[in-house]
């Protein structure tokens, strides 16, 4: 069994020498993980554990509309589906509504899922000439 201090540690150093590519990737990684925490806090009626797990993904999606950069015409289209998004989080914490939740799941595993494809085609997300 690996001591919680040395995966502590890993985890750390993996976040301080990733590439913003590979954080945008865990970044997304991180709201679907806390999105299925909070559908499995909401089954088990658990409602102040789903509470905390929907607003660590509130919070990555505000990161992510926070960051845009709108020189680019592309971030406003982000914008409008992070903002989507963010409503549907807020809804399904209110309600404490799974299936809005599984649509929120499925919008970020197809925006991670298109993140992951295009590191694959960039050099980790950068342009390759």
């Amino acid at each position: 069994m690996i001591p919680a201090n040395a995966y502590s540690a890993y985890a750390k150093n993996k976040i301080t020498t990733a590439s913003p590519a590979e954080l945008t990737l865990m970044l997304y990684d991180g709201a679907i993980k806390f999105c299925n925490i909070a559908i499995e806090a909401i089954e088990k009626k658990d409602y102040k554990k789903a509470n905390i797990n929907i607003q660590k993904a509130e919070k990555i999606i505000g990161e992510f509309q926070g960051t845009l950069d709108f020189k680019y015409p592309v971030a406003k289209d982000f914008d409008r589906v992070y903002s989507y998004i963010m409503k549907r989080l807020i809804q399904a914490n209110m309600k404490k509504d799974t299936e809005i939740l599984e649509e929120v799941l499925r919008h970020l595993h197809e925006m991670r899922d298109a993140w992951k494809e295009v590191m694959q085609k960039t050099k980790n997300g950068t342009a390759i000439a």
